[in-house]
Protein backbone atom coordinates (compact mmCIF):
# COMPACT_ATOMS: atom_id res chain seq x y z
CA UNK A 1 0.00 0.00 0.00
CA UNK A 2 1.41 3.40 -1.01
CA UNK A 3 0.93 6.29 1.42
CA UNK A 4 0.81 10.06 0.95
CA UNK A 5 3.84 10.33 3.24
CA UNK A 6 5.76 8.21 0.78
CA UNK A 7 5.06 10.73 -1.98
CA UNK A 8 6.59 13.55 0.03
CA UNK A 9 9.64 11.66 1.29
CA UNK A 10 13.01 11.19 -0.34
CA UNK A 11 14.65 7.76 -0.59
CA UNK A 12 17.69 7.09 1.58
CA UNK A 13 19.62 6.16 -1.54
CA UNK A 14 19.32 4.14 -4.74
CA UNK A 15 17.67 0.81 -3.89
CA UNK A 16 19.80 -2.31 -4.42
CA UNK A 17 18.97 -5.93 -3.54
CA UNK A 18 21.57 -8.67 -3.15
CA UNK A 19 20.12 -12.19 -3.05
CA UNK A 20 22.40 -14.90 -1.67
CA UNK A 21 22.44 -18.50 -2.92
CA UNK A 22 19.19 -20.22 -2.11
CA UNK A 23 16.79 -17.28 -2.18
CA UNK A 24 17.19 -15.89 -5.71
CA UNK A 25 13.75 -17.05 -6.88
CA UNK A 26 12.05 -15.46 -3.86
CA UNK A 27 14.07 -12.25 -4.30
CA UNK A 28 13.13 -12.15 -7.98
CA UNK A 29 9.43 -12.00 -7.06
CA UNK A 30 10.08 -9.29 -4.48
CA UNK A 31 11.97 -7.34 -7.14
CA UNK A 32 9.07 -7.76 -9.59
CA UNK A 33 6.66 -6.13 -7.14
CA UNK A 34 9.09 -3.28 -6.42
CA UNK A 35 9.48 -2.59 -10.15
CA UNK A 36 5.69 -2.61 -10.49
CA UNK A 37 5.27 -0.24 -7.53
CA UNK A 38 7.65 2.32 -8.95
CA UNK A 39 6.64 2.13 -12.59
CA UNK A 40 2.87 1.74 -12.40
CA UNK A 41 1.81 3.43 -9.16
CA UNK A 42 0.95 7.13 -9.57
CA UNK A 43 2.73 8.18 -6.37
CA UNK A 44 5.92 6.48 -7.50
CA UNK A 45 6.47 8.03 -10.92
CA UNK A 46 9.83 9.49 -11.82
CA UNK A 47 8.45 13.06 -11.95
CA UNK A 48 7.94 12.94 -8.19
CA UNK A 49 11.41 11.46 -7.68
CA UNK A 50 13.79 12.72 -10.40
CA UNK A 51 16.58 10.58 -8.97
CA UNK A 52 18.98 8.32 -10.80
CA UNK A 53 18.23 4.72 -9.91
CA UNK A 54 14.71 5.28 -8.57
CA UNK A 55 12.63 3.75 -11.37
CA UNK A 56 14.71 0.83 -12.60
CA UNK A 57 13.87 -2.29 -14.57
CA UNK A 58 15.48 -4.32 -11.79
CA UNK A 59 16.90 -3.62 -8.34
CA UNK A 60 18.75 -6.92 -8.11
CA UNK A 61 22.53 -6.81 -8.24
CA UNK A 62 24.96 -9.57 -9.15
CA UNK A 63 26.77 -11.16 -6.23
CA UNK A 64 28.31 -14.55 -5.51
CA UNK A 65 30.18 -16.54 -2.87
CA UNK A 66 32.49 -18.90 -4.79
CA UNK A 67 34.68 -21.40 -2.99
CA UNK A 68 38.27 -22.51 -3.34
CA UNK A 69 39.06 -26.20 -3.68
CA UNK A 70 39.56 -26.41 0.09
CA UNK A 71 35.98 -25.27 0.67
CA UNK A 72 36.94 -21.80 1.84
CA UNK A 73 34.77 -19.07 0.35
CA UNK A 74 34.77 -15.39 -0.48
CA UNK A 75 32.12 -12.81 -1.25
CA UNK A 76 31.98 -10.88 -4.53
CA UNK A 77 29.68 -8.04 -5.55
CA UNK A 78 29.84 -7.49 -9.30
CA UNK A 79 27.80 -4.25 -9.46
CA UNK A 80 28.43 -0.89 -7.84
CA UNK A 81 26.70 -0.32 -4.50
CA UNK A 82 28.40 2.98 -3.67
CA UNK A 83 25.91 5.26 -1.96
CA UNK A 84 23.17 2.62 -2.24
CA UNK A 85 20.51 1.56 0.22
CA UNK A 86 21.45 -2.12 0.12
CA UNK A 87 19.16 -4.99 1.17
CA UNK A 88 20.79 -8.41 1.50
CA UNK A 89 18.41 -11.39 1.42
CA UNK A 90 19.48 -14.71 2.94
CA UNK A 91 17.61 -17.96 3.61
CA UNK A 92 19.63 -19.73 6.28
CA UNK A 93 17.29 -22.75 6.11
CA UNK A 94 17.96 -23.68 2.49
CA UNK A 95 19.53 -27.11 2.80
CA UNK A 96 19.50 -27.85 -0.94
CA UNK A 97 22.56 -25.80 -1.97
CA UNK A 98 25.59 -27.94 -2.81
CA UNK A 99 29.28 -27.09 -2.63
CA UNK A 100 32.43 -29.17 -2.96
CA UNK A 101 35.31 -29.66 -0.56
CA UNK A 102 38.29 -31.60 -1.95
CA UNK A 103 36.01 -33.10 -4.57
CA UNK A 104 33.35 -34.21 -2.07
CA UNK A 105 29.80 -32.82 -2.29
CA UNK A 106 28.44 -31.07 0.80
CA UNK A 107 25.19 -29.25 1.52
CA UNK A 108 25.07 -25.79 3.01
CA UNK A 109 23.97 -25.52 6.62
CA UNK A 110 22.65 -22.41 8.42
CA UNK A 111 26.24 -21.76 9.51
CA UNK A 112 27.40 -21.72 5.87
CA UNK A 113 24.63 -19.33 4.83
CA UNK A 114 25.44 -17.03 7.74
CA UNK A 115 29.12 -17.04 6.77
CA UNK A 116 28.19 -16.09 3.19
CA UNK A 117 26.04 -13.26 4.52
CA UNK A 118 29.04 -11.85 6.37
CA UNK A 119 31.15 -12.16 3.22
CA UNK A 120 28.73 -10.06 1.17
CA UNK A 121 28.44 -7.50 3.97
CA UNK A 122 32.24 -7.31 4.03
CA UNK A 123 32.33 -6.81 0.26
CA UNK A 124 29.88 -3.90 0.53
CA UNK A 125 31.24 -2.32 3.70
CA UNK A 126 32.38 1.27 3.30
CA UNK A 127 30.63 1.61 -0.05
CA UNK A 128 26.89 1.19 0.56
CA UNK A 129 25.23 4.10 2.32
CA UNK A 130 23.11 1.78 4.44
CA UNK A 131 22.96 -2.01 4.79
CA UNK A 132 19.80 -3.89 5.79
CA UNK A 133 19.79 -7.65 6.27
CA UNK A 134 16.57 -9.47 5.36
CA UNK A 135 16.77 -12.78 7.22
CA UNK A 136 13.24 -14.27 7.33
CA UNK A 137 14.27 -17.08 9.69
CA UNK A 138 16.57 -15.56 12.28
CA UNK A 139 19.93 -17.36 12.43
CA UNK A 140 20.31 -19.00 15.83
CA UNK A 141 16.80 -17.87 16.73
CA UNK A 142 15.91 -21.10 18.47
CA UNK A 143 18.91 -20.68 20.77
CA UNK A 144 17.67 -17.32 22.04
CA UNK A 145 18.15 -17.76 25.77
CA UNK A 146 20.51 -19.46 28.16
CA UNK A 147 19.25 -21.99 30.70
CA UNK A 148 22.64 -23.35 31.83
CA UNK A 149 26.20 -23.33 30.43
CA UNK A 150 25.08 -22.76 26.83
CA UNK A 151 25.96 -20.48 23.96
CA UNK A 152 23.75 -17.54 23.02
CA UNK A 153 24.03 -17.98 19.26
CA UNK A 154 21.36 -15.53 18.14
CA UNK A 155 22.48 -12.67 20.38
CA UNK A 156 26.12 -13.16 19.36
CA UNK A 157 25.16 -13.16 15.65
CA UNK A 158 23.10 -9.98 16.00
CA UNK A 159 25.93 -8.21 17.81
CA UNK A 160 28.36 -9.32 15.11
CA UNK A 161 26.15 -8.00 12.30
CA UNK A 162 25.75 -4.67 14.09
CA UNK A 163 29.53 -4.36 14.49
CA UNK A 164 29.94 -5.05 10.77
CA UNK A 165 27.86 -1.99 9.94
CA UNK A 166 24.36 -3.45 9.43
CA UNK A 167 21.81 -0.75 10.25
CA UNK A 168 18.59 -2.78 10.18
CA UNK A 169 17.55 -6.42 10.44
CA UNK A 170 14.23 -7.55 8.97
CA UNK A 171 12.93 -10.91 10.11
CA UNK A 172 9.58 -12.69 10.37
CA UNK A 173 7.91 -14.23 13.40
CA UNK A 174 11.05 -14.29 15.52
CA UNK A 175 11.03 -17.23 17.93
CA UNK A 176 11.48 -14.70 20.75
CA UNK A 177 11.52 -11.03 19.61
CA UNK A 178 13.19 -10.05 22.88
CA UNK A 179 16.47 -11.22 21.37
CA UNK A 180 16.64 -7.75 19.77
CA UNK A 181 17.73 -6.51 23.21
CA UNK A 182 21.19 -7.72 22.19
CA UNK A 183 21.40 -4.77 19.76
CA UNK A 184 19.34 -2.00 21.40
CA UNK A 185 20.82 0.76 19.23
CA UNK A 186 20.22 -0.99 15.89
CA UNK A 187 17.07 -1.44 13.86
CA UNK A 188 15.22 -4.74 14.30
CA UNK A 189 11.77 -5.54 12.91
CA UNK A 190 9.92 -8.85 13.20
CA UNK A 191 6.84 -9.05 10.96
CA UNK A 192 3.94 -11.48 11.21
CA UNK A 193 2.18 -13.24 8.30
CA UNK A 194 -1.27 -13.08 9.94
CA UNK A 195 -3.15 -11.63 6.97
CA UNK A 196 -1.36 -13.91 4.50
CA UNK A 197 -2.38 -16.98 6.56
CA UNK A 198 -6.03 -16.04 6.40
CA UNK A 199 -5.84 -15.10 2.74
CA UNK A 200 -4.38 -18.53 1.91
CA UNK A 201 -7.10 -20.29 3.91
CA UNK A 202 -9.88 -18.28 2.31
CA UNK A 203 -8.60 -19.03 -1.20
CA UNK A 204 -8.09 -22.78 -0.65
CA UNK A 205 -10.71 -23.92 1.88
CA UNK A 206 -14.37 -24.12 0.81
CA UNK A 207 -17.16 -23.15 3.22
CA UNK A 208 -14.78 -21.46 5.64
CA UNK A 209 -16.62 -19.57 8.40
CA UNK A 210 -15.19 -17.36 11.13
CA UNK A 211 -17.64 -17.28 14.03
CA UNK A 212 -17.65 -18.44 17.65
CA UNK A 213 -20.22 -21.07 16.77
CA UNK A 214 -18.18 -22.68 13.99
CA UNK A 215 -14.46 -21.97 14.57
CA UNK A 216 -11.89 -21.87 17.35
CA UNK A 217 -8.21 -20.91 17.68
CA UNK A 218 -5.86 -23.27 19.53
CA UNK A 219 -2.27 -22.66 20.59
CA UNK A 220 -0.17 -25.86 20.36
CA UNK A 221 1.96 -24.84 23.35
CA UNK A 222 2.72 -21.99 25.74
CA UNK A 223 5.23 -20.36 23.38
CA UNK A 224 2.62 -19.79 20.67
CA UNK A 225 0.06 -18.13 22.95
CA UNK A 226 0.80 -14.54 21.90
CA UNK A 227 0.25 -15.36 18.22
CA UNK A 228 -2.90 -17.31 19.01
CA UNK A 229 -4.34 -14.61 21.27
CA UNK A 230 -4.00 -12.08 18.44
CA UNK A 231 -5.79 -14.37 15.98
CA UNK A 232 -8.58 -15.15 18.44
CA UNK A 233 -9.11 -11.49 19.26
CA UNK A 234 -9.06 -10.16 15.72
CA UNK A 235 -11.33 -12.95 14.47
CA UNK A 236 -13.63 -12.85 17.50
CA UNK A 237 -13.13 -16.56 18.26
CA UNK A 238 -12.74 -18.72 21.37
CA UNK A 239 -9.18 -19.61 22.39
CA UNK A 240 -7.77 -22.87 23.71
CA UNK A 241 -4.27 -24.16 24.29
CA UNK A 242 -2.18 -27.27 24.79
CA UNK A 243 0.73 -27.43 27.15
CA UNK A 244 3.53 -29.94 26.94
CA UNK A 245 3.83 -32.26 29.94
CA UNK A 246 7.46 -33.36 30.07
CA UNK A 247 9.31 -36.10 31.88
CA UNK A 248 11.95 -34.15 33.79
CA UNK A 249 13.56 -37.34 35.09
CA UNK A 250 15.01 -38.18 31.65
CA UNK A 251 16.93 -36.40 28.89
CA UNK A 252 16.58 -37.52 25.26
CA UNK A 253 18.58 -35.74 22.53
CA UNK A 254 19.42 -33.00 24.99
CA UNK A 255 15.81 -32.35 26.06
CA UNK A 256 13.28 -33.64 28.53
CA UNK A 257 10.89 -35.78 26.45
CA UNK A 258 7.24 -34.76 26.02
CA UNK A 259 4.95 -37.23 27.78
CA UNK A 260 1.62 -35.78 26.64
CA UNK A 261 -0.14 -32.67 25.34
CA UNK A 262 -2.74 -31.50 27.86
CA UNK A 263 -5.62 -29.29 26.62
CA UNK A 264 -7.07 -26.22 28.33
CA UNK A 265 -10.13 -24.43 26.97
CA UNK A 266 -13.70 -24.77 25.80
CA UNK A 267 -14.96 -27.78 23.85
CA UNK A 268 -13.81 -28.08 20.24
CA UNK A 269 -16.53 -30.58 19.35
CA UNK A 270 -18.00 -29.90 15.92
CA UNK A 271 -15.82 -26.83 15.31
CA UNK A 272 -13.15 -26.01 12.77
CA UNK A 273 -9.86 -25.34 14.57
CA UNK A 274 -7.01 -23.00 13.59
CA UNK A 275 -3.69 -24.10 15.10
CA UNK A 276 -1.14 -21.25 15.04
CA UNK A 277 2.62 -21.57 15.56
CA UNK A 278 5.92 -20.17 14.29
CA UNK A 279 7.32 -23.35 12.71
CA UNK A 280 6.95 -27.00 11.89
CA UNK A 281 10.28 -28.73 12.45
CA UNK A 282 9.81 -32.49 12.36
CA UNK A 283 6.07 -32.00 12.84
CA UNK A 284 5.62 -34.65 15.51
CA UNK A 285 4.21 -32.31 18.15
CA UNK A 286 1.90 -30.57 15.68
CA UNK A 287 0.51 -33.85 14.36
CA UNK A 288 -0.10 -35.06 17.92
CA UNK A 289 -2.04 -31.86 18.61
CA UNK A 290 -4.11 -32.39 15.46
CA UNK A 291 -4.89 -35.99 16.42
CA UNK A 292 -5.96 -34.97 19.92
CA UNK A 293 -8.21 -32.26 18.53
CA UNK A 294 -9.94 -34.77 16.25
CA UNK A 295 -10.23 -37.21 19.15
CA UNK A 296 -12.04 -34.42 21.03
CA UNK A 297 -14.54 -34.10 18.20
CA UNK A 298 -13.10 -31.20 16.15
CA UNK A 299 -14.48 -30.86 12.62
CA UNK A 300 -11.57 -29.67 10.44
CA UNK A 301 -8.05 -28.87 11.63
CA UNK A 302 -6.10 -26.12 9.86
CA UNK A 303 -2.43 -25.65 10.77
CA UNK A 304 -0.80 -22.27 10.10
CA UNK A 305 2.95 -21.90 10.67
CA UNK A 306 5.35 -19.29 9.36
CA UNK A 307 8.16 -21.74 8.59
CA UNK A 308 7.58 -25.26 7.32
CA UNK A 309 10.80 -27.26 7.66
CA UNK A 310 9.45 -30.85 7.56
CA UNK A 311 12.80 -32.21 8.70
CA UNK A 312 11.46 -35.78 8.97
CA UNK A 313 9.79 -35.75 5.55
CA UNK A 314 6.16 -35.59 4.48
CA UNK A 315 4.97 -39.17 4.95
CA UNK A 316 3.48 -38.61 8.41
CA UNK A 317 1.53 -35.59 7.12
CA UNK A 318 0.28 -37.61 4.15
CA UNK A 319 -0.90 -40.30 6.56
CA UNK A 320 -2.67 -37.85 8.87
CA UNK A 321 -4.35 -36.16 5.91
CA UNK A 322 -5.65 -39.50 4.62
CA UNK A 323 -6.96 -40.35 8.09
CA UNK A 324 -8.69 -36.96 8.33
CA UNK A 325 -6.66 -35.60 11.23
CA UNK A 326 -5.56 -32.53 9.21
CA UNK A 327 -7.35 -30.67 6.43
CA UNK A 328 -4.88 -27.98 5.46
CA UNK A 329 -1.34 -26.93 6.39
CA UNK A 330 -0.41 -23.34 5.56
CA UNK A 331 3.20 -22.13 5.58
CA UNK A 332 4.88 -19.11 4.02
CA UNK A 333 7.37 -19.10 1.14
CA UNK A 334 9.95 -17.30 3.29
CA UNK A 335 12.18 -20.36 3.48
CA UNK A 336 13.18 -23.27 1.28
CA UNK A 337 10.53 -25.96 0.95
CA UNK A 338 11.08 -29.32 -0.75
CA UNK A 339 9.52 -29.27 -4.25
CA UNK A 340 7.35 -32.30 -3.51
CA UNK A 341 5.60 -30.36 -0.72
CA UNK A 342 4.07 -27.87 -3.14
CA UNK A 343 1.92 -30.52 -4.83
CA UNK A 344 0.47 -32.02 -1.66
CA UNK A 345 -3.36 -31.67 -1.48
CA UNK A 346 -3.12 -30.65 2.16
CA UNK A 347 -0.62 -27.84 1.56
CA UNK A 348 -1.31 -24.13 0.94
CA UNK A 349 1.24 -21.35 0.48
CA UNK A 350 1.04 -17.93 2.10
CA UNK A 351 2.89 -15.73 -0.38
CA UNK A 352 5.03 -13.10 1.36
CA UNK A 353 6.78 -11.50 -1.62
CA UNK A 354 4.45 -8.53 -2.08
CA UNK A 355 4.45 -7.85 1.66
CA UNK A 356 8.25 -7.85 1.81
CA UNK A 357 8.43 -5.60 -1.27
CA UNK A 358 6.17 -3.10 0.51
CA UNK A 359 8.35 -3.24 3.63
CA UNK A 360 11.51 -2.59 1.61
CA UNK A 361 9.82 0.24 -0.30
CA UNK A 362 8.76 1.96 2.93
CA UNK A 363 12.18 1.52 4.54
CA UNK A 364 13.95 2.87 1.45
CA UNK A 365 11.91 6.05 1.94
CA UNK A 366 12.80 5.96 5.65
CA UNK A 367 9.18 6.36 6.68
CA UNK A 368 7.03 4.70 9.32
CA UNK A 369 6.17 1.05 8.76
CA UNK A 370 3.60 0.87 11.55
CA UNK A 371 0.80 0.86 9.00
CA UNK A 372 2.04 -2.30 7.32
CA UNK A 373 3.12 -3.96 10.56
CA UNK A 374 -0.49 -4.15 11.72
CA UNK A 375 -2.72 -6.13 9.33
CA UNK A 376 -5.90 -5.49 11.32
CA UNK A 377 -7.65 -3.37 8.67
CA UNK A 378 -6.90 -5.87 5.88
CA UNK A 379 -8.07 -8.80 8.02
CA UNK A 380 -11.32 -7.01 8.83
CA UNK A 381 -11.89 -6.39 5.12
CA UNK A 382 -11.28 -10.09 4.44
CA UNK A 383 -13.76 -11.07 7.16
CA UNK A 384 -16.41 -8.85 5.57
CA UNK A 385 -15.90 -10.73 2.31
CA UNK A 386 -16.38 -14.03 4.15
CA UNK A 387 -19.65 -12.82 5.70
CA UNK A 388 -20.80 -11.51 2.32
Amino acid sequence: MITDIQKDSMPVGPLKIAALDGCQAFASEVNRYLVDFRHNTPLHNSKDFPLVGYCEDSYLISCACPRFGTGEGKGIINDSVRGADLYILVDVLNCSIEYKVCGETNYMSPDNHYANLKRIISAADGKAKRITVVMPFLYGGRQHRRTKRESLDCAVALEELARMGVSNIITFDAHDPRVQNAIPLSGFDSFMPSYQFLKALVSTVPNLKMSKETTMVVSPDEGAMERSVYFANILGLELGMFYKRRDYSRIVNGKNPIVAHEFLGASVKGKDVLVIDDMISSGGSMLDVARQLKDRGANRVFICTTFGLFTDGLDAFDDYYEKGYITKVVTTNLNYRPPELLDRPWYAEADMTKYLASIIDHMNHDISISGIQSPTAKINKLLLQLKG
